[in-house]
């Protein structure tokens, strides 16, 4: 008689995604509010859809994956923090049209599902989403043997926020003479990894335990882990007084190309260099592969991780009141006549 195959003999776990989803069910219920109408488990997550504060109510949708800021994570073996970037860098991409977020979707696949590296990256998004008091309301957990080398996932987030209409940040008031601020990045966030890991490991030789004196005596782990900052509580109570003209997450594609996604046809920006306190870690990535500036402008955030466009009556008042979060907030630019170009003077 021959032998039964089951689907663990395929490399697929039942087992091992239940335990998986019993300890990510008490991480997530942890994020729930009196709008969460379901359980983790159900096939759909149900969020009431009532907003009694707003009169015209306009839903934010994003999605986005921590690239391959997971290779490190993989390194060290430290995975929660990477659950956190993952949210937060959801919720900067709908802060920045004005939205407060709702709840957040995960989908994380693996070849094979091992229930502690799980319920570490869930750890981390929850501790992120009730930061931001943001509901996580579900996912997806795949399995798929073969399809990812051993010990290593990809990861994806989904996150709904709501705006009512006449809030909305759209940056069509923005014009000639306007203010840039820039509210510090706390490291690369979670763009740029590609090169980064290039330049640090392959071409310098340095590993993850690697400490440096420019680094203030970091590991490369530690510094490469950073999570990625939220900006919605500094930001929170200035959504809603018509201060803020343009918001900007500067993510892949740097200040140079996020930027003008932002900006009227009519005007430019002018980034006036040294306004802001640089990392060292850009530096040093430069210096070892002699990278253009440009190059580094476009591809990594060089320090800044939101840029907010305001009026310059209005700067100082917004200054004041990031400041009074404890964040810090420069001025690093102004919006000139133009044709949605960023120039870094």
């Amino acid at each position: 008689m021959s032998k039964s195959i089951s689907y663990s003999d395929a490399g697929v776990s039942i087992d091992n995604a239940n335990i998986a989803l019993d300890k990510i069910k008490n991480y997530a219920k942890s994020t729930f509010n009196a709008q969460t109408l379901t359980e983790i488990g159900s096939f759909g997550g149900m969020f009431s859809g009532a907003f009694p504060g707003m009169s015209e109510p306009i839903l934010v949708a994003s999605a986005d994956g921590v690239g391959t800021k997971l290779k490190i994570a993989f390194l060290t073996g430290v995975h929660d923090t990477v659950g956190q970037d993952l949210v937060n860098h959801c919720v900067n991409d709908i802060l920045v049209q004005g939205a407060r977020p709702l709840f957040f979707l995960d989908y994380f696949a693996t070849g094979k599902l091992e229930p502690a590296t799980t319920a570490s990256v869930v750890e981390g998004m929850a501790k992120a989403c009730k930061e931001n008091g943001c509901v996580l309301l579900g996912g997806e957990t795949a399995e798929m043997p073969d399809f990812y080398p051993v010990g290593e996932y990809d990861l994806a987030g989904f996150i709904v926020g709501v705006v009512d209409k006449s809030k909305v940040i759209d940056g069509k008031q923005i014009e000639a003479g306007d203010v840039v601020l820039a509210l510090p990045a706390s490291g690369l966030q979670t763009n740029g990894y590609s090169l980064a890991r290039k330049l640090l490991f392959d071409v310098a030789g340095y590993t993850v335990d690697t400490k440096l004196e420019q680094l203030n005596g970091e590991t490369l782990a530690e510094a490469l882990l950073t999570p990625h900052a939220s900006f919605l509580k500094p930001l929170e109570q200035l959504l809603d007084t018509g201060k803020i003209k343009g918001l900007v997450h500067i993510t892949g594609g740097g200040l140079l190309e996020n930027i003008p996604r932002v900006l009227p046809g009519n005007v430019s920006v002018e980034i006036e260099k040294g306004t802001w306190d640089e990392l060292p870690i850009f530096s040093l990535m430069q210096q070892i592969g002699n990278v253009e500036e440009r190059e580094m402008f476009r591809t990594f955030n060089m320090g800044v991780g939101m840029v907010v466009i305001c009026r310059p009556d209005d700067a100082p008042q917004i200054k004041a009141h990031i400041e009074n979060f404890g964040e810090k907030c420069f001025e690093i630019g102004r919006v000139t006549a133009g044709n949605k170009e960023v120039v870094i003077k």
